[in-house]
């Protein structure tokens, strides 16, 4: 660890609930153990945009007063971006930096690497430690500041729970609770109306959301780990539509699904981390299912809904024991470090390797590849909650 005393605290990447309960519990740590806490606002964009270490539009100093009541609420507090400073196109490059710096920095044709402008200002704020809550595009920065000699204690975020190192991820619990509640809301209006309804959940790379909606649920899934056969999609919902008394049959779809032989396209301009958007699998299915079937279809996207608001008891509780171990580890001086969760119990492990890419669905343990549900049986040994294998 530096001589700097201060932690530093920033989200980063979508925003999920359980954001501000760990702030929150950083705070109150930090104060028992006589550290003060500056919170970055709005992520890599705040380290690398501020003007001076008390500029009001990117840097927050946290108390217990000011904390107290934000664990009530979701988002963050402190806002969050997708800024990847080690690609920050020229469009965006920081007005204030002088003229004689941005040419000593790393430029690629296309973008800048502000690797060194983030640490000069972790230096210049009296940061001796960061607490980086993010996914694995925040976390891969976190990780090159570590490379770097700066002391990092990273925290998983992401409903989509595929964050490499970890079995579960802040928001991920409040993500299947609200899809459990849409989908059940929802089977009386595609009931009524004896539809096959589609459901399309966030999970680009990893189908775990999907997964376990599915097994609360009892329906069908689809998952990008495993390319689907659309007539078998066809006929096992035609199947629980017979043997529904209601006459209606229910599949949940991850966004990077697709059918074997299939491509779902991407479209629009890349983002910081170098991803683009995914056209829409609930509809494209929806009318692959239309034409095979000639059943009417409902799609519902269960994508941003699921981030939005408190978190539930499960995301609450995990949120607090992360921080609170983030600052057992700085107190003890260690850092390079992310808290997880391995084997049921709490962990604290190495930051997550860029090059690994999303942690995946063990197919061979998790997925019925025959029935497109989730797997039930042989559970006995398995954690309570959220294996990863």
């Amino acid at each position: 660890m530096t001589d700097k005393n201060k932690i530093g605290i920033l989200t980063g990447g979508g925003d999920v609930p359980g954001l501000n309960p760990v702030i929150k519990s950083v705070v109150y740590g930090a104060d028992e153990i006589g550290r003060q806490v500056i919170g970055i606002r709005k992520g890599w964009e705040g380290l690398v945009n501020m003007t001076r270490p008390e500029d009001p539009a990117y840097i927050r100093e946290l108390t217990r007063d000011n904390t107290r009541t934000i664990d009530r609420t979701g988002g963050t507090i402190l806002h969050t971006s997708r800024t990847n400073p080690r690609r920050v196109p020229e469009s965006k490059f920081p007005k204030h930096i002088p003229i004689d710096q941005l040419k000593k920095l790393p430029f690629d044709g296309r973008t800048y690497d502000l690797t060194s402008v983030a640490l000069d200002n972790l230096d210049r704020l009296g940061i001796g430690c960061l607490v980086a809550i993010g996914g694995d595009d925040t976390l891969s920065f976190a990780a090159a500041l570590s490379s770097a000699g700066f002391p990092v204690v990273a925290i998983p975020k992401t409903m989509d729970n595929d964050v490499q190192g970890t079995e579960y991820c802040i928001g991920f619990s409040t993500a299947v609770t609200r899809a459990k509640q849409s989908i059940t809301r929802q089977r009386t209006t595609i009931g009524s109306h004896e539809r096959i309804g589609i459901f399309r959940i966030f999970g680009r790379d990893a189908g775990f959301t999907a997964l376990y909606t599915a097994y609360v649920t009892s329906e069908r899934c689809l998952i990008p780990e495993y390319p689907f056969d659309l007539d078998r999609v066809c006929r096992l919902l035609m199947e629980d539509k017979a043997n529904n008394p209601s006459n209606y049959a229910l599949v949940i779809v991850s966004e990077g699904a697709i059918w074997k032989g299939g491509e779902l396209m991407e479209y629009g301009e890349a983002d910081a981390y170098g991803h683009r958007k995914k056209a829409d699998i609930g509809h494209a299915l929806a009318e692959e299912v239309h034409t095979r079937t000639g059943q009417e279809t409902m799609v519902s996207d269960l994508t941003y809904d699921l981030r939005s608001g408190e978190p539930d008891s499960i995301d609450q509780l995990v949120s607090i024991t992360f921080a609170n171990i983030a600052v057992d580890l700085i107190r003890n001086g260690v850092s390079g470090r992310m808290i997880a969760i391995q084997n049921g119990c709490y962990a604290q492990v190495p930051l997550p390797d860029v090059s690994l890419g999303a942690r995946k669905v063990h197919v061979a343990n998790l997925y019925n590849t025959e029935r497109y549900r989730p797997n039930y049986r042989s559970k006995l040994g398995a954690p309570l909650l959220f294996s990863g294998s």
